[in-house]
């Protein structure tokens, strides 16, 4: 008759049959000498059998103020453990719901192992581990309380390493508790799957005040099935001048590239206690290869080589793990090295495929058609990107190559996927024109400002210019040739769209 609602393997309907036995034994509170022969008081002892799920045991000092546990075991599906001291726990199951566990325990106990006769040493063998909002599989994992520092040494599917979780921290001004918690974790190897992306980041999208500071590093992060080698990860919770949870460390090392970036995720100052927040982080992207760099992250085949940098400030509405692209702003600098475009498609190289000048490569007639056709060979990348309400826009970024330089302006609309780029390819005929090309980066000098300069010495040049308007869709562009009539630049008349 009697019924559970503890998570499984405790659950029980109420006409289902479950043994449960409790052998108690109380013993004189001295030895066999007798009253006042000095002999030392002994231990009773109890003992809980609930079929055959779980078997514990422990022993009792009592006193007039109650009773107090000296050591104890639990088993579950497990032999109990006969520790010297404290309780410790021994648990093999197929599957287990910490998080159910955790909220059952702090309904039954006000908190978590408030109570002496629960464990502060467990020792778990799992198929399926329901923690933290993931799912663990194939885990082992010895898991350890002193006082008030939890910590897990563990071997799973997914990770492997140990983790540390307290209410103390290290902040700059020093060790301090620390609202939402401290965790500090060494891994050897982490690996968040597709199937859990979303589920993690909706996990961690809490007031920044909720999350916990960390400490993280990762000698091997895989995320979405790539790898993307080590991770460190330093972050802390404050609460002045506004509440705010600091990222003052993220680094992303690869052979490819690393990346370094600092942030903040805080209440907006001109909206406080409006829940609203905010998300910023400057960041720099040191690249060695490119290429290499884009084709590990899922961008394969866009382009060979090219060492450099981007470097910037980026910001959005909400979570710092989902970028929200309407309310995002920021600058971006780009300065990247010899390298080249290859013969991606648009669609799956997005916006760097518009780069990759195949579909204007169509529209040329000089004799470096064939170097487009290949794939343009590029000596640098120079300019700057400004983001405003999550479009992106720039007036000088150059594209310069042995044979030509490709000069661009407009903008891209990064939550639609779509652009209205003006495109100018001008062909390096000599060292002055090329000289010309790269002073555009220069931020006073705009690109119709740069072509008058350039286009009114070089007659030549002038003549085989050819500029184009791209726009649609990253997926599927249409480019549009821009007819130049006479030597004044920006005169057009659009001819049939080429895609």
């Amino acid at each position: 008759g009697a019924a559970s609602t503890l998570p499984a393997p405790l659950a029980k309907t109420a006409d289902a049959a479950l043994p449960l036995r409790v052998p108690l034994t109380l013993v004189p509170r001295v030895t066999a000498g007798g009253p006042g022969s000095g002999g030392a008081a002994q231990p009773d002892t109890v003992r809980v059998e609930l079929g055959n799920i779980v078997e514990a045991h422990y022993q009792l000092e009592s006193s007039g103020a109650g009773s107090t546990v000296l050591r104890g075991g639990i088993g579950m599906f497990a032999p109990a453990p006969t520790p010297q001291r404290g309780v410790a726990a021994q648990i093999d199951l197929k599957s287990l719901d910490l998080d159910a566990w955790d909220a059952a325990t702090q309904r039954l106990l006000g908190a978590p192992a408030s109570s002496g006769f629960m464990p502060t040493r467990i020792g778990l063998k799992v198929q399926d581990l329901r923690v933290g909002g993931r799912t663990l599989t194939r885990v082992t994992a010895g898991i350890s309380q002193l006082e008030g520092q939890w910590r897990a040494t563990l071997d799973a599917d997914q990770l492997a390493g140990y983790v540390e979780y307290g209410a103390r921290g290290a902040d700059a001004q020093g060790p301090a508790a620390l609202e939402g918690g401290h965790v500090r974790a060494r891994l050897s190897r982490l690996n968040v799957p597709r199937s859990e992306v979303e589920e993690v980041t909706h996990l961690l999208e809490q007031p920044p005040t909720s999350l916990p500071s960390l400490d993280i590093l990762v000698e091997d992060f895989e995320l979405r099935g790539r790898h993307l080698g080590t991770l460190e990860v330093q972050a802390v919770n404050r609460q002045k001048p506004v509440r705010e949870w600091v990222l003052t460390r993220l680094h992303l090392g690869l052979p490819e590239a690393s990346l370094n970036a600092t942030g903040r995720w805080a209440e907006v100052r001109e909206a406080p206690g409006a829940g609203q927040r905010r998300a910023e982080f400057d960041f720099v992207l040191d690249l060695e290869d490119s290429g290499a760099f884009l084709d590990r992250t899922g961008t394969p085949g866009v382009v060979r080589g090219g060492k450099g940098s981007l470097k910037g400030t980026v910001g959005w509405l909400g979570s710092p793990f989902t970028m929200d692209y309407p309310s995002m702003t920021g600058d971006v600098t780009i300065a990247i090295g010899a390298g080249q475009f290859l013969q991606a498609q648009p669609g799956a190289a997005r916006l760097l495929g518009v780069l990759s000048l195949q579909t204007l490569a169509r529209r040329l007639t000089f004799d470096f058609r064939d170097v487009f056709l290949e794939g343009f060979a590029f000596d640098s990348i120079n300019g700057a990107v400004k983001i405003d309400a999550g479009v992106a826009s720039t007036d000088k970024l150059v594209v310069s190559g042995a044979l030509a330089t490709v000069l661009m302006a407009g903008s891209a609309d990064l939550a639609r996927e779509t652009q209205d780029l003006r495109i100018v390819v001008v062909p390096e005929l000599n060292a002055e024109a090329a000289s010309l090309a790269v002073a555009v980066i220069n931020p006073a000098i705009g690109l119709g400002t740069f072509l008058a300069q350039m286009l009114l010495r070089e007659p030549m040049i002038e003549a085989s210019t050819r500029e184009f308007r791209v726009t649609g869709s990253w997926a599927d562009p249409t480019v549009e040739p821009v007819e130049r009539r006479g030597a004044a630049p920006g005169t057009s008349g659009a001819s049939s769209p080429v895609r």
